[in-house]
């Protein structure tokens, strides 16, 4: 990270949020468009019409689906003087570079899946006796720059607070209401069929949920064209809960914290009746879910934020390991690496966001939910 990361705090209804959020990131949102237009390009051989037209189609199913976020994605396209197609893309840049089986494996990924690790840790085994969540994002190089930190405040008092790329509405991030949300990306041979709500954008309806019920409603019950694991959490005076949601289209599997621990990673864990892509590539994602929790479970009963950052640094097989770092054997396009640390304490509404792989030592930034 070149730039100190940009904190963009807009409220109001969801067109005067979006209108603002726009507004206030015209750079970063236009800069990020014309990464992702070369992107899909360079890696999925798709050209400016038809990702406009594949936009579309996206932006159709978020109109029928999530109106409100609809009404906020338009206000945002028309704000930072894009084409809104362009914008609803981006927030499904998942579908279109993974989504399509012509790139190449079932599922159309292309390479080793390389987004993220995610630990949700019980507030029975938190030294603070707060629940938290924490991950890994784990992506292209190229894109470290186009991030932000988005936080909306709507016309009902709900509080959003979330890591995202530019132009977008959510990655791993919390609200007023003590839930989180981190993501991990998953691939299988269901990707890629029509009609489903953006990737992004789903991501997005979990944290504009109240309450844990409601967020797992808003996950499961929207039609899908791509595979996302999400792991979910809310904090609670009785004690937190946190649950993980493997969502394939047509197709929902869950995971529990064992011994107040949940940890995921690329991979399906649950027994869906789909054709897993990672069998195609292998990699980190193979041992990086078991490697976080049993070093979780051997860092004490009582988890310090520091023990699990901790974690989150590990090296074992690098350069693809939990902390990743650049292999230079990957295609260009396929590099990766960690651009951003999340660690997310649920019942001080607070994040952390810490830049570049988490060994380099960077504090990076604090925000907590007034």
């Amino acid at each position: 990270m070149t730039t100190p990361l940009r904190v963009v705090d807009v409220s109001g209804t969801p067109e005067q949020m979006g209108e603002a959020y726009g507004a206030a990131a015209t750079d970063l949102i236009q800069a990020n468009v014309a990464t992702y237009l070369a992107r899909f390009s360079r890696s999925a051989g798709l050209d400016r019409q038809t990702v406009l037209t594949r936009g579309a189609a996206f932006r159709d199913t978020t109109r029928a689906l999530a109106p409100r976020l609809a009404r906020m994605l338009d206000a945002t396209a028309g704000a930072a003087g894009l084409a809104p197609e362009l914008i609803y893309a981006v927030n499904a840049r998942s579908e279109l570079l993974y989504g399509d089986p012509s790139c190449g494996a079932p599922g159309g990924a292309g390479a080793e899946l390389g987004e993220c690790t995610s630990i949700g840790v019980l507030d029975s085994r938190t030294a603070d006796g707060h629940t938290v969540l924490a991950q890994n994002w784990d992506w292209h190089p190229d894109h470290r720059d186009g991030n932000l930190l988005l936080v909306t405040r709507d016309e009902r008092g709900h509080v959003v607070a979330a890591l995202t790329e530019a132009g977008m509405l959510a990655k791993a991030g919390l609200n007023g209401a003590g839930l989180g949300v981190c993501v991990n990306l998953l691939g299988c041979d269901r990707d890629g069929r029509p009609g489903g709500l953006p990737y992004h954008v789903l991501l997005r309806s979990v944290l504009e949920a109240d309450s844990l019920s409601w967020a797992t409603r808003n996950a499961v019950r929207a039609p899908r064209s791509a595979s996302i694991n999400l792991l979910i959490g809310q904090a609670h005076p009785s004690g937190g809960e946190i649950i993980d949601l493997e969502l394939a289209p047509g197709e929902a599997g869950w995971l529990h914290p064992v011994d107040g621990l949940l940890t995921h990673a690329n991979h399906f864990e649950t027994p869906l009746p789909v054709y897993d892509t990672v069998k195609d590539w292998g990699g980190s994602s193979l041992f990086r879910s078991a490697r976080a929790r049993r070093q979780l479970a051997a860092a004490g009963d009582r988890l310090r934020p520091e023990d699990i950052l901790g974690v989150l640094r590990d090296h074992h097989s690098y350069p693809v390991s939990l902390c990743r770092h650049v292999d230079p054997r990957d295609e260009e396009a396929d590099r990766s690496e960690t651009i951003w640390t999340v660690f997310l304490d649920l019942d001080a509404r607070s994040m952390q966001l810490i830049p570049g792989p988490p060994c380099i030592g960077r504090e990076g930034m604090r925000f907590t939910i007034q």
